[in-house]
């Protein structure tokens, strides 16, 4: 590991920790991935630019790493306590659709949402359904001592384990982490193992098991994936905030319990499966936090549609702390936009000024980045030295230029490739294309010529109600903008 030490915050202890790697030649990180059951809201998105982020220094910081993120293409009920109808069966009945490609194409939705945002692939995308016969495997060597069955299914005696739910620190009936309410269940946060297919039930996705045909629960395959993946004890898990209070506590009395049955861990009462487990939080709107439920959520399609490129939203994440809830405006987004572009405007000069003899040390530069980072992934602060350090007209642009790969690397906003060309972004609702644009600019070169600024002006109107902003003095010459209404 190079420069200062990195501190990252535990979810578990609610402490900022200096992070020491189980094994410094492999570092091990799983992020609970999507339920492909629908596009990924802008929300959800936040928590893998912050997993990217965490990956990015990871590595920076000469880490070895495995990455995995997996898919949840089954198991997750539509209720976030843990309740009602499998998502995905939801879903596929809701569209008349099979469930498979549902699940298909949602996986290759997100993927590109990840690439368009200029986040990094990890190790491995593994899908629920590719792991249903170890899951049946993992809840048979726990169901003796720490499951029993219902008519509706293997559920998980929470009482079995020490401690359940201090991650979520909700141990009340009526504290968060309750899930739902079944006639039999011995405990209130007792949760299904495996759900059974009830008589005349009429699923897509079900399997054969020794608690009846049926599917596993949400909880059950990160415990599995986790540890066939990533060993018994690895690193860092991520997820959003609300997996804190039911779905992290679930997969840690999971993993204590197999820890119990096959001897894996020596302090069974301690074991979690991860070392740290790490939390973004939400993202909200004006109205609250941002939700599937309604129908009515936002995609990064939709952002796009209004003329933002993605590596705008991937900045305005950036300027929000992790940890701290970030609140989405359009506003917000069209300032993070210009400052995107302002960035890549200043990128682009400095690549124009001609070589100049001699270098200086950037070596300050790249060591207030590294006590940003290290500082629980302070990215706010990180891009505050970058904005100093590109403006700093004492180093020569080809220092600087060098030392903007360091903050790409650990960024990710692709500083050193993109141009102001490449960020434009059409609006879906513009009504004329570049060929147009062309065509119109060229007019009003003439007319300006001609010192008729009548025309001049009112093409100029015309093209700014076409959705076009004309930019005189620019080598761009004009750009799209976007639409921030409601």
């Amino acid at each position: 590991m190079t420069g200062a030490p990195l501190r990252l915050h535990n979810s578990l202890t609610r402490t900022t920790e200096v992070f020491a790697p189980i094994d410094p030649a492999n570092v091990r990180v799983y992020s609970c991935g999507p339920t492909v059951y629908n596009y990924a809201h802008i929300g959800n998105l936040r928590a893998y630019v912050f997993t990217d982020t965490l990956s990015r220094v990871l590595r920076w910081k000469g880490w070895p790493l495995t990455h995995i993120i997996n898919i949840t293409d089954v198991g997750h009920l539509t209720s976030d306590a843990d309740a009602g109808d499998d998502k995905m069966e939801a879903a596929a009945r809701e569209r008349g659709q099979d469930i498979w490609a549902i699940a298909a194409h949602y996986t290759q939705a997100f993927k590109q949402n990840l690439r368009d945002l200029n986040i990094d692939d990890p190790m491995r995308f593994p899908l629920a359904t590719d792991h249903v016969a170890e899951m049946i495997d993992f809840a048979s060597a726990i169901a003796d001592r720490h499951c029993y069955t219902l008519d509706s299914g293997l559920y998980f005696d929470v009482s079995t384990v020490p401690d359940y739910g201090r991650l979520a620190r909700s141990k009340e009936d009526d504290g968060e982490g309750r899930i739902d309410p079944v006639a039999g269940k011995r405990n209130p946060q007792d949760f299904a193992i495996w759900r059974a297919s009830g008589p005349g039930e009429n699923r897509q996705m079900e399997w054969d098991s020794p608690w009846g045909r049926g599917a596993p629960g949400w909880h059950l395959e990160c415990s599995v994936m986790a540890r066939k993946y990533l060993g018994d004890e690895f690193d860092i898990h991520t997820g959003g905030i609300d997996h804190r209070e039911i779905h992290h506590p679930n997969e840690i009395a999971q993993n204590q319990a197999h820890c119990g049955v096959d001897g894996s861990c020596a302090d069974h009462a301690g074991f979690t499966g991860a070392k740290l487990w790490m939390h973004n939080n939400f993202l909200v709107d004006r109205t609250g936090k941002m939700s599937k439920s309604s129908g009515e959520f936002l995609t990064l399609q939709r952002l796009v549609d209004r003329g933002f490129h993605p590596l705008s939203y991937r900045l305005m994440c950036l300027q929000a702390h992790y940890r701290s809830e970030m609140e989405f405006s359009w506003e917000g987004l069209a300032a993070a936009q210009v400052r995107l572009k302002r960035l890549v405007q200043t990128v682009e000069s400095l690549r124009a000024q001609p070589p100049k003899a001699g270098s200086v040390d950037t070596t300050g530069y790249r060591g207030a980045l590294d006590a940003a980072i290290s500082d629980d992934l302070a990215t706010p602060k990180a891009l505050i030295v970058l904005d100093a350090m590109l403006a700093d007209k004492a180093i020569p642009a080809a220092d600087r230029l060098a030392a903007l790969a360091d903050f790409d690397a650990v960024l990710g906003l692709d500083l050193c490739r993109l141009d102001r060309r490449a960020l434009r972004t059409r609006p879906a609702e513009a009504t004329i294309d570049e060929a147009g644009i062309a065509e119109k600019l060229a007019e009003r070169r003439q007319a300006r010529a001609a010192k008729d600024f009548a025309t001049s002006d009112a093409i100029r109107e015309a093209l700014s109600a076409a959705g076009v902003e004309v930019m005189d003095g620019d080598a761009l010459e004009w750009d799209w903008k976007p639409t921030q209404s409601a």
